[in-house]
């Protein structure tokens, strides 16, 4: 089994979108996906799309993906990569698929030199923790996330 990590492009909006589908029925938030596959290939092609993302291919097929941005660190004064959502297809689990993604994505924060690479990690979900203690990933200590929905803003501003 050969796996491969490439960068999507607005030609792979159908397939991140079946990818994100797919990972928001194995959270149990079918329900909560407003993004379209027209959605997503607008963005990628925007001169500055708001995410980047790279496909990892078993032998061709897509097994997986990773979508990511960049935020920045004050104290740091560096940007950083976030991990916004790590997803690998269940018959591709155990492939060294997601590892080949972690890896892929620790290189190009080291090239792009930024102060960090972190994710969130749903609380529940035991085999993502347990990949990424095993990878070496800690959890950090002393913080909570926090999120504000759109009808909220609306009532904030």
């Amino acid at each position: 089994m050969a796996l491969s990590i490439r960068q999507a492009t607005s030609a792979d909006a159908q397939l991140l979108f079946d990818l994100i589908t797919e990972l928001a029925r194995y959270e149990r938030e079918e329900h909560s996906v407003r993004v379209t596959a027209s959605d997503l290939r607008h963005q990628m092609q925007q001169e500055k799309p708001p995410f980047e993302c790279a496909i990892v291919e078993s032998d061709g097929k897509p097994a997986g993906f990773a979508l990511y941005f960049y935020a920045y660190s004050t104290w740091e004064g560096k940007q950083t990569l976030y991990l916004e959502d790590l997803y690998v297809s269940p018959q591709f689990r155990g492939t060294g698929a997601g590892a080949r993604l972690m890896s892929h994505l620790a290189l190009v924060a080291s090239e792009k030199n930024c102060a960090r690479f972190e994710w969130s990690v749903l609380d529940w979900n035991e085999l993502a923790i347990s990949f990424y203690n095993r990878i070496g990933a800690k959890p950090v200590a002393g913080w909570t996330r926090y999120r504000v929905d759109p009808k909220r803003i609306a009532v904030a501003s």
